[in-house]
């Protein structure tokens, strides 16, 4: 925690500011299966690119196509539900984004 001095017209006070909690490591057990996906006839240059992450693609995989539910994909990839229901919130939008729109997908490791 860092501290700041902040001037207000009442006089000098202190104001502190929070870090961010570290991220917590997630367990990502599938393979990717390449560096992008992308729609054919189109070369890679000339699509927009939406870059999904690892942890990203894992929740997809263990919801969406293994059919788990988000307390278990959690479990399996030591986070909370809620932290899973988050990344397949960005994912399912990123997807839908690129399906809709005719995007490329990108996949990186990490954030």
């Amino acid at each position: 925690m860092s501290v700041g001095k902040v001037f207000s017209t009442h006089g000098e006070r202190e104001k502190f500011t929070m870090s961010p909690r570290p991220k917590k490591s997630r367990r990502c057990e599938g393979k990717v299966c390449c560096k992008a996906f992308k729609p054919t006839g189109i070369s890679m240059p000339e699509l927009k690119q939406i870059t999904m992450y690892r942890d990203e693609l894992e929740v997809l995989r263990l919801c969406d196509y293994e059919g788990l539910f988000q307390e278990q994909a959690g479990e399996k990839m030591g986070v909370s539900r809620g932290t899973v229901q988050r990344i397949l919130t960005s994912a399912r939008k990123k997807t839908a984004e690129a399906l809709s729109t005719g995007a490329a997908i990108v996949f990186e490791d990490s954030q």
